[in-house]
């Protein structure tokens, strides 16, 4: 089953206007699915494959000579130099959406891009399932929170129908340790896996480098590297801090949260809903879902990262801040299934240090009620797209 994907229109509307198209994301996103799916017509070459990368290595012009209307490239981080060769040929030739490149370590792509293809590419980032995507394709009836948040997005576990903690063991012992070796040079990936570890106990929290340091007895400095290898591998995201000019002392340190929610519990070792349920990190793991599944929304109709969070020196606290243009959408994200009156008190405390909201304040909770208070929208996380749709059609 070929799962159509929401950022398909995006990427066809754009396909006539670049010579590249590069699409990143995590491993296992669906990237070489879609590419192969849009360009139907092209060659193809896994660059995972050794035979085929140490032809594009050791002589990258006779490669790609044997492709004159381009191709798909697969993983090419794995051969960098070849972007080079690339440019040289789109350069003369002038042919739209010619070579369609994959991978799935963002930073050095991003660098080697940079060099090489600046302004003959667009950039297309690809991440798992969003909600929508998910259940559009794969449920007749919406499963619980619990459900969608212990199995996580990833297609080919969908696909395949692969028991979560199977899929998740594999996909760190076969991606994310293998990338880790090739981005850094770490002499012990037992204290690594600790890391992975603490770093899912601290979801949905603002990141102190120091404090996982001392856990680990390894110096901030460590840390930051290691945080930036996941962030380059596509297993975590930083949410940044919304910043305003205003009397309040504000958190400059960012929040950590997974791309995955089903790996995020595969590190907590959470193996079942009742488990998960009763979880102490239940509600950091919901929010993280709600986030990224915004970031989701976001990448799928080509439009960049927005979103921040709000915390001042008193710990009072948005969840999520939706940018629009110089205006924001603050949205306060609860797992619970019942609204109390406690959920509106930051939004109100926050519309007094900002009284200019013309799209409005948000929560996103797990019941299936939707309300249009006078304090605040109140919807859940598969309507949340319908009313950020919304409210953005009016700007």
């Amino acid at each position: 089953m070929v799962t159509k994907r929401t950022i398909e229109k995006y990427i066809k509307s754009i396909s006539n206007q670049y010579e590249v198209i590069t699409i990143t994301g995590p491993r296992q996103s669906g990237k070489t699915t879609l590419a192969r799916s849009l360009f139907k017509k092209k060659d193809y070459v896994n660059l995972e494959n050794p035979k085929e990368r140490a032809f594009a290595i050791e002589d990258p012009e006779r490669f790609l000579n044997q492709y004159p209307n381009g191709l798909i490239l697969d993983e090419v981080q794995r051969a960098p130099d070849l972007l080079s060769y690339i440019q040289v040929i789109v350069d003369e030739k002038k042919q739209k959406n010619m070579y369609i490149l994959t991978g799935s370590q963002q930073f050095n792509l991003l660098k080697s891009i940079n060099q090489s293809l600046a302004g003959r590419t667009a950039m297309i980032s690809l991440l798992p399932y969003s909600l929508s995507e998910l259940i559009k394709n794969y449920y007749k009836k919406t499963p619980s929170y619990d459900e969608l948040i212990l199995k996580g997005f990833y297609p080919k576990l969908h696909e395949e129908n692969i028991e979560p903690e199977t899929f998740m063991r594999d996909y760190i012992q076969t991606y994310v340790e293998r990338d880790l070796r090739e981005l850094s040079e770490l002499k012990n990936l037992h204290l690594f896996q600790k890391f992975l570890k603490l770093c899912a106990g601290r979801v949905g929290q603002i990141l102190n480098y120091q404090n996982i340091g001392d856990d680990l007895g390894l110096s901030h400095n460590t840390i930051r590297e290691w945080i930036s290898i996941l962030e380059a591998s596509y297993i975590i995201h930083l949410l940044p801090p919304f910043h305003a000019n205003i009397k309040k002392q504000l958190i400059k340190s960012p929040k950590i949260y997974f791309y995955d929610t089903g790996l995020a519990c595969y590190l907590l070792d959470i193996e079942n809903t009742k488990q998960l349920s009763s979880h102490p990190l239940r509600g950091n793991l919901f929010e993280n879902m709600v986030v990224s599944d915004l970031l989701k929304y976001r990448y799928n109709l080509g439009k960049k990262h927005n979103l921040y969070f709000y915390r001042d020196s008193s710990k009072k606290e948005i969840d999520l801040i939706y940018k629009i243009a110089q205006h924001t959408i603050p949205i306060e994200i609860k797992s619970g299934e019942t609204i109390s009156q406690d959920y509106f008190k930051n939004l109100i405390y926050f519309e007094k240090l900002f009284p200019d909201l013309p799209y409005g304040k948000a929560i996103v909770y797990a019941g299936n009620t939707e309300q249009d208070r006078s304090q605040a929208f109140i919807t859940n996380p598969i309507n949340l797209e319908k009313f950020i749709n919304k409210v953005s059609s009016n700007t």
